[in-house]
């Protein structure tokens, strides 16, 4: 029975990682038709500076950063769009409804979204890990938030998070 019971947690656990290797990213709309108003997650997206990441790469204190580093376009350059823009910095055989203009989309901190947003899978956190849901972390934000990015003065985590914190939706 114990036997039994090891190799269904193995195989359980292969489902789940092939069902994530190949969930997709489906960007933010898809989030907002439940997030607007449960755990207003959607608006404190919205307002971040996350959703305009992509933005700032436009503006002419990022084209003269770009410059200085011999890059002609920061919102065109791989370099920049890594942390700038979800969709661009994934593989695009994943890409199944987000959008480069995103910026830093729900799915850069919670992961790709195809296999835990339907309604039936939200209802139950468990079945939302299992099916691709990542819970964000201090490490995860440092991906980006370090001293690689030319304009990176340090970081806090707790301060930083507390600015896109937002409710668990029950």
């Amino acid at each position: 029975m114990k036997k039994l019971s090891i190799v269904m947690a193995i195989m359980l656990f292969l489902l789940s990682t092939a069902l994530m290797a190949q969930n997709k990213y489906v960007g933010a709309k898809n989030c907002k038709m439940c997030h607007m108003t449960k755990g207003k997650a959607y608006p404190v997206w919205e307002a971040s500076k996350h959703a305009k990441a992509l933005e700032t790469l436009k503006s002419d204190a990022a084209k003269k950063i770009g410059a200085a580093k011999g890059i002609a376009d920061p919102s065109t350059d791989a370099k920049c769009l890594k942390c700038h823009s979800t969709a661009a910095g994934v593989d695009a055989k994943l890409i199944a409804g987000i959008t480069k203009e995103e910026g830093v989309s729900c799915e850069t901190c919670h992961g790709a979204g195809s296999a835990y947003k339907a309604p039936a899978v939200m209802r139950n956190h468990d079945a939302c890990v299992t099916n691709g849901l990542i819970t964000p972390d201090e490490k995860m934000c440092l991906k980006c938030h370090n001293s690689e990015s030319p304009t990176f003065k340090g970081f806090d985590y707790a301060k930083y998070s507390a600015k896109i914190a937002h409710k668990n939706p029950k």
